[in-house]
């Protein structure tokens, strides 16, 4: 990836950043408070509870995984995080604002953006506009400026390209601008949902598995751009993820889930040495071997 210059996203004092709407965002100094604060989250489908007492807290520039066993429940933690799904009790905040009630689309102009285990871009539209519809929040309202103000439909949507293009260089994919998405392989499509992701200008990006599909090199890869987009945009990161040497390699906070219940957090270290985590992944019989083997 090349270094950002001017127009990227979430710097300051650039005219073309996409940013969330500040008027779902509270005004107060929000230098050192959690990004986002879950609390006690459960949600129930019928009988079953599927999230039970669910609860995490995750700074302003923290890279943190989310962890367990397939059907643990994580992606539909996630979609409770996104409003996909409405939470049978607890409660979420982002930058200090309650999510309760608001469409994926409001808690997506508060500061929340994710990617999906399967890939779904618009195959048959170019990179870049997969990138521009990526750009919603800011793009929308430019518009309505330049229409209200008289700024011009075309001044603005110059600058949702300067920025999209900009964004793609730095990702190092500035000459499949105008490729068509579906036609890219497999591990630039995952980029570029990242990138889509990311244009939306948020606070706290949700990667769901992000490095399924990818051979060591691209996972490699993969880890050195998680960390420069926290570096240069300066956000936090919540990733699910089963690659173990990429979560232990990259995240700083860890948290666990079993049969959708939080059964452990902690350090990378803290979780390797966990026995309920080893137990959870690996079965009583398999845990007991893994220690005497």
């Amino acid at each position: 990836m090349k270094e950002l210059k001017t127009a990227g996203v979430r710097l300051p004092d650039s005219p073309l950043v996409p940013y969330p709407s500040r008027s779902l965002v509270p005004e107060r100094d929000v230098r050192y408070a959690p990004v986002l604060e879950a609390g006690r989250l459960g949600i129930d489908f019928g009988g079953l509870t599927a999230v039970d007492d669910f609860t995490l807290t995750i700074g302003r520039t923290e890279i943190a995984g989310l962890i367990g066993p397939n059907g643990a429940g994580k992606t539909t933690v996630f979609n409770l995080l996104t409003s996909v799904y409405q939470p049978t009790r607890g409660s979420i905040l982002i930058n200090g604002m309650p999510t309760a009630g608001k469409s994926t689309h409001q808690v997506s102009r508060m500061g929340i953006a994710r990617t999906f285990q399967n890939i779904r871009l618009y195959n048959d539209m170019s990179v870049i506009d997969n990138v521009k519809v990526g750009m919603h929040n800011s793009v929308r309202e430019n518009l309505l400026a330049a229409v209200t103000h008289g700024f011009g439909y075309r001044k603005a949507e110059r600058q949702a390209e300067a920025t999209a293009l900009e964004m793609l260089d730095f990702f190092g994919m500035a000459d499949l601008a105008h490729a068509q998405a579906g036609s890219l392989p497999y591990g630039a499509q995952r980029r570029l949902e990242i990138v889509r992701a990311l244009a939306s200008g948020p606070l706290l990006l949700l990667l769901d598995e992000p490095a399924a599909g990818m051979n060591p090199s691209e996972t490699a890869e993969l880890m050195e751009n998680i960390r420069r987009i926290r570096d240069t945009f300066q956000i936090a990161i919540l990733l699910i993820e089963h690659d173990m040497n990429l979560v232990m390699g990259i995240c700083e906070g860890i948290c666990v889930l079993n049969y959708g219940k939080v059964i452990a957090k902690g350090s990378p270290a803290d979780i390797k040495a966990n026995p309920t985590v080893i137990e959870a992944y690996l079965g009583k019989k398999g845990a007991k071997d893994d220690a005497e083997g």
